[in-house]
């Protein structure tokens, strides 16, 4: 694999995000995604960078990974915290460090800036495989528990 190039997504990028996101719900959750409601929900997002910001891994031009990085605001630490979600790398490039060079992207962004105090990301319970990526990266899961309420 030839070196990988992270950048910010842009506009351009929404059908590849797209479609990468409309896999990862199927491949994760055995979900189907309405098309329109995806496709304005990240136009949308790259629109408006207050909602988060995708990243993209690149070799060569073609897309191989994303991430999707959204804000939470701490009060605790006066700062905020970047979630990760919304990973995807395609099959024939997993196993390979897209999702590591993304994440050093992130993490690298993180140590640089002051009001950013950490990186927080959900995992499905059963996904044992992307677990072990992320303690290796030094991540843990000891802290919280998720509980969520969805419409």
């Amino acid at each position: 694999m030839q070196q990988l190039n992270i950048r910010t997504a842009t506009i351009e990028d929404a059908p590849i995000l797209i479609d990468f996101q409309r896999k990862m719900a199927f491949d994760t959750e055995g979900l189907v995604l309405h098309e329109e409601t995806l496709r304005n929900g990240v136009e949308a997002l790259i629109n408006d960078r207050t909602k988060g910001q995708y990243y993209v891994a690149t070799e060569d031009r073609d897309i191989v990974g994303c991430l999707l990085t959204t804000p939470e605001w701490s009060e605790w630490r006066n700062g905020t915290v970047l979630w990760i979600q919304s990973v995807y790398v395609r099959e024939e490039y997993r196993n390979r460090g897209v999702f590591r060079s993304l994440y050093s992207f992130i993490k690298s962004k993180v140590e640089k800036d002051n009001s950013l105090m950490g990186i927080r990301l959900y995992v499905d319970k059963s996904n044992i495989s992307a677990q072990e990526v992320y303690t290796k990266l030094g991540m843990n899961g000891q802290h919280y528990q998720l509980f969520e309420w969805l419409k």
